[in-house]
């Protein structure tokens, strides 16, 4: 075979090589950007380094614990725990006057602010979170709050059967079988389900959120 055959066959073959390199770069780049998959579900099983978990359809997962895994606790809390200036989540639904009704609200701890903004949420058809701090409070005529985040601002209504609950940093303690949580999973390079955060009810609260 001459240098000039060998050079022929040789750079098609480098180039493919390089095409599935860079395609399997690309991919594992579009998997890490990928936003977590919320999982809800009861705890079973804590091992080390996972958990086994149920979800309320009764499909059973392993959930192996990030490192760095963020927890928070989730108790029970009152209209009167919101007040101006609080950080505060709700997921709602949109009503006819262009607010919303909210299906959950959740109390951040003074000074933290997670996922501010208003985006799609799954608790629901056509349902949202608004993270945001609370402007106006009006509980005497509707129980109607203002929550305010950098591009905008939403008026939510809050029924009186809503769950309303307070979150608080927490750790692994929080990891128990029987309790209820809200799990944020990415998923591994090897194919596992990671859990970066959650938040996990305590004295039996079930996250509504």
């Amino acid at each position: 075979m001459t240098t000039a055959q060998f050079l022929r066959r040789l750079v098609p073959a480098l180039a493919a090589s390089t095409l599935l390199a860079y395609g399997s770069v690309a991919i594992a780049q579009t998997a890490a950007m990928a936003p977590p998959v919320r999982v809800r579900a009861t705890i079973e099983k804590v091992n080390a380094d996972n958990l086994e978990v149920s979800t309320k359809a009764g499909k059973k997962l392993t959930l192996k614990l990030a490192p760095d895994l963020m927890l928070f606790s989730v108790s029970h809390a009152a209209i009167t725990d919101i007040k101006s200036d609080s950080f505060i989540g709700s997921a709602a639904v949109p009503l006819p006057d262009g607010s919303l009704k909210a299906l959950e609200v959740h109390v951040f701890p003074a000074g933290m602010k997670v996922g501010e903004g208003h985006y799609a949420w799954d608790l629901g058809k056509k349902s949202s979170m608004t993270n945001g701090t609370v402007g106006d409070v009006v509980v005497t005529s509707g129980r109607t709050i203002t929550v305010k985040y950098p591009d905008g601002e939403k008026k939510i209504v809050v029924p009186a059967d809503v769950p309303i609950v307070s979150l608080n940093k927490g750790d692994r303690s929080l990891l128990v079988p029987g309790a209820h949580g809200v799990f944020f999973v990415s998923k591994a390079a090897d194919g596992s389900d990671v859990v970066g955060r959650a938040t996990v009810g305590v004295n039996g609260v079930v996250p509504p959120m």
